[in-house]
């Protein structure tokens, strides 16, 4: 059976990566990375640094740019949902289907493991084929899910040392490795306002998020107002300052 791993570059997946380089964990055929087109800068610099410290490929796929995507949307064209955060016509509040996770990370990796196993398009496979080693850790424990492909496990061997994030930032200072950027899109709606802060530091990802916030708003085929940020305001208005910046405890 071959082993592969999910790449996402974040801290868990890099962790994991690191391991199986210091013989911590069993050897993998390779690692897949996923990539949205729209990752932070500073995630694919330290993709570009972690390839070089493994002795392992790592294969990177796109389905394309889910950016791009957004912005060049059009009536009666289909795109992959992402879960914007939305007020309807009623004034109640939603958020959108999250399918941009599926056809962006999922399927295009799916698509490389086949490729890797020999697999033509179509083709059934006999048996289990694979492992997919996934870097969840114990406080993310609710992710886990069993792969829905009869050819492929699904193995978290995080979860199986007891290992969290703060586990594996440990694990990486204590081998004197730099610290791994937070991996998620920059327009991510699941951002919480420490990681909105992060991103306004950065004068080029924030006008970056600004121009997508503002050509969400009333998107062909959409009922509601969609918002990047969970408050349903204009991302620009949003105030992101913490209780401690005015002076108050």
């Amino acid at each position: 059976m071959k082993r592969f791993l999910s790449l996402g570059a974040g801290v868990q997946s890099s962790t994991l990566a690191l391991m199986i380089a210091h013989g911590e964990l069993e050897p993998v055929e390779a690692a897949i990375f996923a990539d949205t087109g729209w990752e932070p800068p500073k995630v694919y610099e330290w993709l570009g640094w972690l390839e070089k410290q493994l002795p392992f490929p790592v294969h990177r796929v796109q389905r394309g740019n889910l950016r791009d995507d957004i912005l060049t949307r059009k009536e009666g064209t289909r795109l992959a949902a992402v879960p914007w955060h939305m007020v309807m016509p009623n004034g109640d509040r939603a958020m959108g289907r999250r399918q941009c996770t599926k056809e962006y990370k999922i399927e295009p990796l799916t698509k490389k493991t086949r490729e890797l196993l020999g697999l033509v398009p179509r083709q059934r496979a006999k048996g289990v084929l694979c492992e997919m080693l996934i870097g969840i850790s114990t406080d993310e424990a609710m992710r886990m899910k069993p792969a829905r492909e009869p050819w492929k496990l699904h193995r978290w061997p995080l979860i199986e040392k007891g290992m969290s994030r703060h586990d594996c930032l440990a694990w990486m200072e204590r081998k004197g490795y730099p610290l791994p950027p937070k991996s998620s899109c920059i327009g991510c709606p699941f951002h919480n306002d420490d990681e909105w802060r992060s991103i306004k530091a950065d004068p080029v990802l924030w006008a970056d998020a600004l121009e997508v916030d503002q050509a969400i708003r009333q998107q062909p085929g959409m009922r509601g107002q969609q918002f990047m940020h969970r408050s349903c305001k204009p991302l620009a208005e949003v105030a992101l300052s913490t209780a401690a910046a005015p002076g108050q405890i």
